[in-house]
């Protein structure tokens, strides 16, 4: 699948372009071709090309997990100085603005994501093939799953459904609310789990258990536990094939990759270069050079640029006897002095390391900057997190807290490779039980800072969190002024 996007992503800008005018010496020239929607959607391969094209934004979240991190209690934001990526300090010290280039990079990208789905969606009725409620499922998943990090990260964003947004549209389509975002966010999920496929037709393909454990998690954010719990179930017990990888050291590593554990992965490759200009041109994971440690000389691991560093608090956080510390956090002074290794020190520097999302030692002979082209693919959605997402649905929403307990204690028990630590607690004890595992399990992996907004305690563990403001992030200032009055800032901004 790598191999296309770049083509097909070409396509999709090309099919994107609009007409400009020209001075009256062209003015009676024709056009030889025009590549758009009268002319493209012809045959099943156009589709899947602008499929491949949507597909290709999901690299682009790369930003999603670091700021996610960043923003939370788990990490700070590292880099050379106070001044290394601005917009990383900014969200750090939650004293983020709406002139913020980096939370700019969150919704300029994920809007691309909803367009090039939406394209799809658009012309879904023009073509026949036998495949096409496949695709056409899979375009579904990502828009929702596009504008899933819309709602999280902005608050009610404008919608245009099933078609693309135009120039002209900012000034006339409203921002929606929250729950207009997840209701529409649902309705896709629903509409694409039936023909979505339990096996993917090609690895980092949607799956049927990627659409139902998105929603698990949709209506899970939007507080419908019975719902949620229905869905998560379902896929435990009946869509199947997923399973915890029982050596959790090996979970982020290579090997592991789109494996047992993994519900929906985001693929990246070292094949295309790129630079600090168009970072979103990489076909590598960009996070992971900039978790890296800052000059770097040693074994397993390479050089980087010292962002998103765990905090001692988030160490501490880890009970005696948890194999995942190891794997979730690198000491690299003790590392150091096991192996000889070599580093820098950065910025806010805590001595540790998102040791999950580094980079790993490998040949020189990727295209353009090293740190730029990782290809540690990132684990979007993995079935830990699935369990943990149905053991809180199942508790908070007052089901059944034995099954709560069981799918809970089913991680602990990787986690400590007994059966010693298993949780007996019921109610808001067993919550508490549950949001504490989230933050072990899923260390380092983007998640943390929208747990703690979804369930009411960011203001309470993360420094300089302002409530009824800091729970969203603002709209980029220059959408505001594009849309002429239409969009209003969120509150604080």
């Amino acid at each position: 699948m790598k191999k296309n996007i770049i083509i097909a992503a070409m396509a999709l800008s090309i099919m994107s372009s609009v007409t400009i005018s020209c001075s009256d010496d062209f003015v009676d020239r024709k056009i030889p071709y025009s590549l758009g929607a009268d002319n493209y959607f012809n045959n099943e391969e156009e589709y899947n090309n602008a499929l491949i094209a949507a597909y290709d934004i999901l690299q682009s979240t790369y930003v999603n997990v670091l700021i996610g991190e960043i923003a939370s209690d788990n990490t700070a934001a590292g880099g050379e100085s106070a001044n290394d990526v601005i917009g990383f300090q900014q969200v750090d010290e939650m004293i983020h603005t709406p002139v913020n280039a980096n939370v700019k990079n969150v919704w300029d990208w994920m809007f691309a994501g909803v367009n090039r789905a939406s394209y799809i969606l658009e012309f879904k009725d023009k073509t026949d093939f036998p495949n096409k409620p496949h695709v056409i499922a899979e375009a579904r998943f990502l828009k929702a799953y596009y504008q899933f990090e819309l709602v999280k990260w902005f608050g009610g964003i404008p919608m245009k459904q099933d078609a693309r947004f135009v120039l002209g549209d900012e000034k006339t389509i409203p921002r929606s609310s929250v729950e207009e975002v997840y209701a529409s966010i649902e309705n896709d999920l629903l509409l694409a789990i039936p023909d979505l496929s339990a096996i993917p037709s090609q690895k980092g393909r949607v799956t049927k258990g990627a659409a139902q454990a998105l929603l698990g998690k949709v209506y899970l954010y939007d507080e419908k536990f019975d719902l949620s719990a229905q869905i998560l179930e379902e896929l435990i017990t009946v869509t199947g094939g997923y399973s915890l990888v029982q050596d959790y050291d090996t979970l982020f590593e290579a090997a592991q990759e789109n494996g047992l554990e993994s519900v929906f992965e985001v693929q990246y490759t070292d094949i295309e270069g790129a630079g600090f200009g168009c970072l979103q041109c990489s076909e590598g994971n960009v996070a992971v050079g900039f978790n890296g440690p800052r000059n770097y000389s040693g074994p397993r691991f390479s050089s980087g640029y010292s962002f998103n560093v765990p905090t001692q608090e988030a160490v501490n956080a880890f009970e005696p006897g948890d194999l995942r510390k190891d794997v979730a956090i690198l000491d690299i002074a003790a590392w150091a002095t096991a192996t000889g290794a070599t580093y820098g020190i950065g910025y806010k520097h805590t001595g540790f390391f998102n040791k999950k999302y580094i980079p790993r030692t490998r040949s020189a002979n990727a295209a353009g900057d090293l740190n730029l082209t990782n290809p540690n693919n990132y684990r979007a959605i993995r079935y830990a997190d699935v369990l943990l997402m149905a053991a809180e649905a199942l508790n908070r929403g007052n089901i059944d807290d034995a099954k709560a307990r069981g799918y809970l204690n089913e991680v602990r028990r990787r986690a400590f490779g007994d059966t010693n630590h298993d949780i007996v607690a019921s109610g808001s004890t067993l919550t508490s039980f549950i949001w504490a595992e989230r933050r072990r399990e899923l260390l380092g992996e983007g998640h943390r800072f929208f747990d703690l907004v979804r369930t009411g305690r960011a203001a309470i563990e993360i420094d300089g969190f302002a409530s009824d403001k800091n729970e969203v992030f603002p709209i980029p200032i220059e959408e505001i002024q594009f849309s002429a009055g239409n969009w209003q800032q969120n509150p604080g901004y």
